[in-house]
Parts: structure tokens; C-alpha cells; sequence
């Protein structure tokens, strides 16, 4: 398949601020992962710029060989019993008034990692009571004594995304199930938590598929969704079929929008899962 070129839209000025510098020092004294390294995301200078980064724990490495990850996929370490605090250190040493912690897949866990995330919540509350919790979390492959553990630690937000419509999965993410991802986002809203998942376009999906993939959300009672353009991290990844258009991404966000239970959809070229977490989570309410 013939290279696609970087529209101009994804060209970004790298930003050199204290709050950067502020981040960075965070993350190195506290010996923490961030998705936006890890994952490669094309908005972490802005968002460094601006004071904020979203925890990626349990690791460097996924259990997981998902095609378009940049995230390492092999044999994962044990648990660090030490990072929930560090992750809460960080937290509080940057007056962080929201907070998004995700992680790698860790099937190997008996419980997924379920348990890690219920200790960094609970550390971040400890030492930081007013700040607000995000968590992006793996399907726990559908248990649900994992799942119901993060609920009942009350996140603000449970994140859980589909990241592709239910056709391209066997390509994309041939170790998920989208009906099992479909069923947590049930859960979680049946819980009472603020629900929110995610997709990328450019995998191949057509339009149409897209506005189905919404009405699903909408049936699981999925309240913000977010939608970005793919960009293939390397060659050996899955390539980009297409760059979608504004005016797509406006009229996905209007359909989306349109329906029962989505309250916002945040969509274009450079949206990500944490893309405008808090502003997004805050517009909602």
C-alpha cells in the first residue's frame, strides 16, 4: 500500500515551558511510564507543555500484540508493589486537579491488574483528596470480580476503549472480543460511573460502520467518546488507509451526539483516549 502523507494538521511546534520541565522531572524522580512516551502520541509536547501526562502502570510491556500499538509486547515483569505510591507522589507534587492513569494488558495477572488499579486510586486519594480519577483500563478479559473491584474503588471516570468498529477486529486487536469490551462499558454505567470510551479511524472502517459502533455505545450507556486519527507508529504496524476530514470528524461527532445516552464526542485528526480529559469530563457533567 502506497505511504500516506502527514497532513499539515499533525505538524506541531515543540513547546518548552516550566510546566514541561515540572513533568519531566515528576516522572524521572519518580521512576514512572507515561502512554504518551510509551505509546508514542503525537500531543505529549503539548501536553507536557501544559502540566499534565497520563500514567501508564504495571509496566513497559504488554501481554498483548495488538497491530497498532506502539507499546512493547512481550513477556511482562512482575508488579511493582511501590509504584501506586509514586504514581500518587507525582500526582500531588504536580497539583494535578485530574489525573488519567492507564496501563499495559496484563493477562498474565490473575485478575488482569484490577487489583493495581484500586491501589493507585486509593493512593492518589490518600495523598491528593481533591483530585479527580480517570482510569483507562484493559478488558480484565471480562471477569467480572476485576472489573467490579475498579468500580467499587469509584473512579470519576472509567475508560474502557473499543479503539476499532467490530469487523476490523480480528486484525486489529485479534486477542479482544468487542462484545466483551461492549458488556464492561454496560457494567460500568449500570455501576453509576461516569462511562467513556475511544476509537481511531484511518484502520479501514467505513462511515457507516462508525455510526454503528456510536449506537452501540449508546445502547451500553457510554457517556463521552472520543475519536482521533490512527498514525501508524512504524512500519511494522498496521498502515493508515486514509486520513479521515474535518468534515467527517464533524459529522460523526453530530451523529454521535444525537443519540440517547453520548453526552459529548470529541473527534478530529489529533484526538487521543486523555485527549482534553478534564475539560471533556467537566463539559459533560
Amino acid at each position: 500500500m502506497k505511504t500516506q502523507r502527514l497532513p499539515d494538521s499533525f505538524k506541531q511546534t515543540l513547546v518548552r515551558t516550566p510546566q514541561r520541565d515540572a513533568v519531566e522531572r515528576a516522572l524521572r524522580g519518580m521512576g514512572l511510564l507515561t502512554v504518551c512516551e510509551e505509546a508514542r502520541c503525537p500531543n505529549r509536547n503539548g501536553c507536557y507543555a501544559q502540566g499534565t501526562a497520563t500514567f501508564l502502570v504495571m509496566g513497559p510491556h504488554c501481554s498483548r500484540s495488538c497491530a497498532f500499538c506502539a507499546v512493547s509486547h512481550s513477556a511482562p515483569a512482575a508488579l511493582d508493589p511501590g509504584e501506586p505510591q509514586r504514581v500518587a507522589g507525582a500526582v500531588a507534587q504536580l497539583g494535578l486537579c485530574y489525573a488519567v492513569v492507564t496501563s499495559v494488558t496484563r493477562d498474565d495477572l490473575p485478575d488482569g491488574g484490577a487489583g493495581h488499579f484500586v491501589a493507585v486510586i486509593n493512593a492518589i486519594r490518600a495523598q491528593s483528596p481533591g483530585t479527580l480519577i480517570e482510569v483507562l483500563t484493559p478488558d480484565f478479559q471480562g471477569d467480572r470480580a476485576a472489573i467490579d473491584a475498579v468500580i467499587a474503588a469509584w473512579p470519576d471516570v472509567f475508560n474502557h476503549n473499543l479503539e476499532t468498529v467490530e469487523r476490523l477486529y480480528s486484525r486489529v486487536r485479534p486477542q479482544a472480543d468487542y462484545r466483551r469490551s461492549l458488556d464492561l462499558l454496560t457494567r460500568v454505567k449500570t455501576a453509576g460511573l461516569v462511562s467513556k470510551s475511544g476509537i481511531m479511524v484511518g484502520l479501514g472502517e467505513e462511515l457507516g460502520e462508525v455510526k454503528k459502533l456510536m449506537r452501540d455505545l449508546s445502547a451500553a450507556g457510554c457517556d463521552l467518546v472520543t475519536i482521533g486519527q490512527y498514525l501508524a507508529p512504524s512500519p511494522r504496524h498496521l498502515p493508515v488507509t486514509r486520513f479521515w476530514t474535518g468534515d467527517e470528524f464533524d459529522e460523526i461527532k453530530r451523529y454521535g451526539e444525537s443519540l440517547p445516552a453520548i453526552r459529548m464526542v470529541m473527534a478530529g485528526p489529533l484526538v487521543r483516549s486523555s485527549y482534553h480529559a478534564r475539560q471533556a469530563f467537566e463539559a459533560q457533567a
